[in-house]
């Protein structure tokens, strides 16, 4: 098969991240619309080329040496209203954008989600959460891409799978799926969350869906959490760590190693944050590796401080992990999709 005209050659992938990092794309294309999506498909299967589907590079670590097969950017756009406050949003839309929509509209559901980098269309794929708020205690449906039944399928909530920071689409069937749209369910006129601790300390009674809003914008800023180009604790692919969950014996055993450990409990789990298992390991804010370092403001953010290469990332990723477990058992598990 001939390669189709969109489609470009040797197209540098690090500008299409938020870490900055990583080499080019032998085959490049931005897809908006499904017929674009289904030739770019057959030309990869045509060619024998694996594939490698982006998004808004949010969530991305490239390998220096690139990617050997066919990079698509989903950018379809669209957010349209079924009834109430059930709306089926494209792939290609910016998370944030719509999270602002939504508070506009008095929705109730999302609002702890503001400021995440990103499409929406990546946000089901790792069960995108902070603040309180998961984003699948919202998502109805999702309509993707089947690459094994070769078309277009809607997947309920149940068979997406939703987990902590899990869904099938980065587990069970990784790589099976292009998101197309997701379809959420809010809550008309409802009520703000704001149990977490980080908001619980900025309101004494109930606060409005923009009052949260604009509270986690203004926690996310302080931490670095909000892309900013000419501040580099921003270039980052946000919390690098998964919060552990230990089971019962794993949290006695690590009450051995340490007092006065902060942790949730969650069934029969205890989930224990991350950043302070790395900062009481001797990795504290702004701890610097050559180029990369951990961000000045939040414990959990690997950083680009400009020039780096991805093996300098990883690198201080592993001396973080075994610095984290020689202290104290654990092995910290990165959140990131890494290609190459």
């Amino acid at each position: 098969m001939k390669k189709p005209n969109f489609i470009q050659e040797n197209v540098s992938l690090a500008p299409l991240t938020i870490l900055r990092l990583g080499g080019a794309a032998r085959f490049y294309a931005d897809i908006a619309d499904e017929s674009a999506l289904l030739e770019a498909l057959a030309f990869a299967q045509t060619q024998s080329l694996a594939l490698l589907i982006l998004g808004g590079g949010s969530n991305l670590v490239i390998a220096d040496t690139g990617f050997a097969g066919l990079a698509l950017r989903i950018k379809p756009r669209g957010i349209h209203q079924q009834s109430d406050a059930v709306v089926t949003v494209a792939a290609g839309e910016p998370w944030d954008e719509f999270v602002a929509h939504c508070v506009a509209h008095n929705w109730a559901g999302i609002e702890t989600l503001s400021g995440i980098p990103g499409l929406v269309g990546g946000t089901p794929i790792q069960n995108v959460g902070a603040y309180g708020q998961e984003v699948s205690a919202t998502i109805q449906t999702v309509r993707a891409y089947d690459r094994v039944a070769q078309r277009f399928v809607h997947l309920s909530h149940a068979e997406c799978g939703f987990a902590y920071r899990q869904s099938i689409f980065n587990t069970t069937a990784r790589e099976r799926y292009i998101v197309w749209s997701v379809t959420f369910g809010l809550r008309v006129n409802g009520t703000a969350t704001w149990h977490y601790p980080d908001l619980q300390k900025r309101f004494t009674t109930q606060p409005s869906l923009h009052e949260v809003r604009a509270a986690v914008l203004d926690i996310r800023r302080r931490k670095g959490m909000v892309i900013d180009e000419a501040d580099s604790d921003t270039r980052s692919a946000g919390s690098f760590f998964k919060n552990p969950s230990l089971s019962v014996d794993e949290f006695a055993a690590l009450n051995e190693r340490a007092a006065n450990i902060p942790h949730y409990p969650n069934a029969n789990q205890f989930k224990v944050p991350a950043a302070w298992l790395i900062e009481q390991a001797g990795f504290p804010k702004g701890f610097t590796a050559g180029r990369v370092a951990i961000s000045t403001k939040h414990s959990l953010a690997l950083v680009n401080r400009g020039g780096a290469t991805t093996a300098e990332l990883i690198a201080l990723m592993r001396q973080i992990q075994d610095g984290v477990e020689k202290r104290f058992g654990v092995r910290l598990q990165p959140e990131p999709i890494f290609v190459g």
